[in-house]
């Protein structure tokens, strides 16, 4: 599915947190929206989800090059929160009877997914762990699992690496990708982790609330010139502390 975002703003209280940011995520992609602590990333997301409603602007859904009726798209859409989300007093296996019965899941279709997702994750043999007693990676991928039991059309994931290790990371991603490359799922994925940009197929990167750039991460680092996401920030933000001694 195919999602634009138009000239979206949005006041929270006293701070403007999108200023007018457009964006633009094709079909079947894994999208990185890579920016620093609060330059709007978890704002955009909950509006892509429909759980904040813009001051001014526009979000499409597109499937097969045509626009779709938001209440009929919010099915195929799930969403991993930055937060954590999980029960620490439920088990894994009692987490995905939860999820099966709020998502009204049928139980052969279930069984099914339910057997395919432990198995890509190598959670399987752990049912019985609570959540409270998963190390951070395994804490992350019962959070994927959860989101994905319902077969989406989009995955929203707001920080999903965010204070797990780097080998955790690692496999984290390469879980995203195996999904992706199984169901032709598109995937949005937020971080403040300029290296994780590298491991995107298209990046977006938003700052002060505006859309910086947008393209495959090669094309960006080629048309500015830089080695890395973190030079490419620190050149706007740097250009911004100009205008503004000038002003």
């Amino acid at each position: 599915m195919e999602i634009v975002v138009r000239e979206l703003f949005k006041r929270m209280k006293k701070v403007e947190a999108l200023k007018g940011l457009t964006m633009q995520f094709a079909d079947g992609k894994v999208h990185g929206i890579i920016g620093p602590e609060g330059a709007g990333k978890t704002t955009l997301m909950r509006h892509l989800m429909g759980l904040l409603k813009a001051d001014q602007g526009s979000i499409q859904y597109f499937k097969e090059g045509r626009e779709q009726n938001f209440t009929d798209v919010r099915r195929g859409l799930a969403y991993m929160p930055q937060t954590q989300s999980l029960y620490g007093e439920l088990s894994i296996h009692e987490h995905l009877e939860f999820f099966k019965t709020l998502y009204g899941l049928q139980d052969a279709d279930y069984k099914i997914r339910r057997q395919k997702l432990l198995e890509m994750t190598r959670l399987d043999r752990f049912q019985d762990r609570l959540a409270s007693q998963l190390s951070g990676g395994m804490y992350k991928k019962l959070g994927l699992i959860c989101a994905l039991l319902a077969s989406p059309e989009v995955l929203f994931l707001d920080e999903p690496t965010n204070g797990v290790d780097p080998l955790s990371r690692r496999d984290f991603w390469k879980l995203l990708y195996e999904f992706r490359e199984q169901e032709n799922i598109t995937i949005l994925v937020t971080t403040s982790y300029m290296d994780e940009a590298l491991k995107c197929e298209d990046v977006h990167l938003l700052f002060d609330g505006k859309t910086l750039l947008e393209g495959s991460p090669d094309e960006i680092l080629k048309k500015e010139k830089c080695e890395t996401f973190d030079e490419v920030f620190l050149r706007y933000d740097s250009s911004l502390d100009t205008q503004a001694e000038v002003l």
